[in-house]
């Protein structure tokens, strides 16, 4: 890792764990690659192995049309679940270190097999996942008004800030995921619908996607990953008292309620 790639992964370490942002990286050093970003990342990840914290899955981000024009970045990145980004229960804006969350409705994929890039296809991770579950991931941060490129995404872990499962466990090879319709109703409204295809054109494919980038950097989907597959939905703001709901139509439903 470069000088200028070790010091930008300890300031969004320290920005993390401060709870606060920083400039978009592009505006101050516009010469970093794709390559820097996941540099970057995987810098900040070690730093946070060492606080103790256990990897214990992975997502895609930026896998939809309508979050790509959203955010204004128009190709897929990864990010690294941790333990402490797994949430039982309500969402505590502030004891989460949560800046300026917003609530993605997801397809999630536990894996009984593990993965490595090249060569994965959609049909490899079918065969390898144990089971589907409907979540929400929420996204976050660090990045000063989420003024972000691909360049400070990717570098911010993609985004990442907690995610919530429903309960309900399910087979995938007895559902068309590309056709799994999801609804979600924010404090009770209907906010947004969306369907399986929107992310790769099926969740299973934005998964295989992820298994062979992760493996050009040497990273396996392991056996047990929870393994999130990108929002079927565009983004929405969330605030203490907001209550998100998703159904996945034939699978299950998933709240995300935030104190």
């Amino acid at each position: 890792m470069s000088d200028l790639n070790d010091r930008l992964a300890e300031e969004l370490y320290q920005a993390l764990r401060d709870k606060r942002t920083v400039p978009p990286l592009m505006a101050r050093y516009p010469e970093l690659t794709i390559d820097d970003a996941y540099a970057i990342s995987l810098g900040a990840l070690e730093r946070r192995k060492a606080d103790g914290e256990k990897v214990i899955g992975k997502k895609i981000g930026v896998t939809s049309k309508a979050v790509q024009d959203m955010l204004g970045v128009h190709q897929p990145d990864f990010g690294f679940l941790t333990d402490r980004m797994y949430i039982e229960g309500d969402i505590d804006v502030a004891a989460n270190g949560l800046i300026a969350p917003r609530a993605e409705a997801e397809i999630g994929f536990i894996l009984k097999d593990s993965l490595k890039g090249p060569g994965v296809t959609a049909d490899d991770v079918i065969a390898a996942t144990d089971s589907i579950v409907p979540c929400f991931e929420i996204v976050d941060s660090r990045i000063q008004d989420w003024k972000i490129g691909i360049v400070d995404t990717v570098a911010d872990n993609a985004s990442c800030g907690v995610y919530v499962l429903g309960e309900a466990r399910v087979n995938p090879r007895d559902h068309d995921l590309p056709n799994l319709h999801v609804t979600v109703t924010k404090n009770g409204a209907p906010l947004s619908e969306g369907y399986g295809h929107a992310v790769q054109g099926s969740p299973a494919q934005a998964v295989a996607w992820l298994a062979n980038t992760l493996g050009a950097y040497g990273v396996t989907l392991e056996a047990g990953d929870v393994i999130l597959s990108g929002s079927l939905v565009p983004l929405e703001p969330a605030a203490p008292g907001d209550v998100f709901e998703m159904q996945l139509h034939g699978v299950g439903s998933c709240t995300a309620r935030f104190i």
